[in-house]
């Protein structure tokens, strides 16, 4: 009953990221569109592309008409467009290679676009143990407000989808720390910048250089600076 969507809760989050103005946005891992179709309101265009094609059908059912669901493997099928203003991810960058996916993420974005990822890091207590306790007592006391503004209301923010329901894919132990995923992408992507989240997840940003800029930003990892 306390239970909530920490995916539904960092929309906002991300939707900061956004460059303004935004004429097209790729949504990488849509899921049954929740994300998409809050793009929906801030850009021209969206495209959002799943490998599953039950996610896919469901997400067709619940965006708006400037989203086009496509499904799609990012690494092993193109892109439905190139020269994105931002390319966003909820919980689907744990799931790829940071190596593989970055680049084609990258590579698709138009010159000062911005790539914003959210995804599940793997537990590193000997570096994160204080950000664990703050979390675990946050969830339960946001679950028990959330829910009375629910009983009192009618409306409980942040109830998300819950993945035994729709079928999402779960990875139960990522492959990397928060410090290892800001390690790799910024051996990628000079100038990217990961930290963690309260709620059990990193936030990942690139901005893709200025054609005339003399050169990439020196990286600066934060991998363990105040969570959100």
């Amino acid at each position: 009953m306390l239970d909530w969507s920490h995916n539904a809760y960092y929309h906002r989050l991300l939707l900061r990221q956004l460059p303004r103005p935004c004429r097209r946005v790729l949504d990488v891992g849509c899921g049954v569109g929740a994300f998409a179709a809050r793009l929906a309101q801030h850009s021209e265009q969206v495209d959002a592309v799943d490998r599953s094609a039950r996610m896919i059908e469901e997400a067709r059912r619940h965006t708006p008409g400037n989203v086009r669901c496509v499904l799609a493997d990012v690494l092993a099928d193109p892109l439905p467009a190139k020269d994105y203003d931002a390319i966003l991810s909820i919980c689907a960058l744990h799931h790829m290679p940071l190596q593989d996916a970055l680049p084609v993420l990258a590579a698709a974005l138009r010159p000062g676009g911005v790539l914003a990822a959210v995804a599940l890091p793997r537990t590193d207590l000997r570096h994160e143990w204080p950000v664990e306790i703050v979390a675990a007592v946050a969830h339960r006391f946001l679950g028990a407000v959330f829910l009375a503004n629910g009983l009192l209301r009618g409306n409980r923010p942040f109830a998300g989808e819950h993945h035994t329901r729709t079928g999402m894919p779960v990875v139960m132990n990522p492959p990397l720390t928060t410090r290892a995923a800001a390690r790799e992408a910024a051996a990628i992507l000079p100038g990217a910048r990961v930290r963690r989240l309260l709620f059990w997840r990193y936030l990942l940003i690139w901005e893709k250089p200025m054609l005339h800029d003399s050169g990439p930003a020196t990286a600066q990892p934060s991998p363990t600076s105040g969570p959100g």
